[in-house]
């Protein structure tokens, strides 16, 4: 079964458009981009979700200052 609700995102259109494609394999894998995700698990605001957020904040923080857009 896939993912049926992701949490702060409107649409899944939204969602896939700045989604990165991954090839694995055969298979090419959408996978969501790291503000998004960021996005989503503020939004859902678990306990599991709020215990990652200093990483995955601190990770978007190092992206943007060694690739800014």
């Amino acid at each position: 079964m896939g993912v049926v609700f992701v949490h702060g995102v409107r649409s899944f259109e939204s969602l896939q458009r700045r989604a990165t494609p991954l090839a694995l394999g055969r298979m090419t894998l959408l996978v969501a981009s790291l503000n998004d995700i960021i996005k989503s698990k503020r939004a859902a605001n678990r306990p599991k979700d709020r215990a990652v957020l200093d990483v995955l904040q601190a990770t978007l923080d190092e992206k943007t200052k060694t690739h800014p857009s």
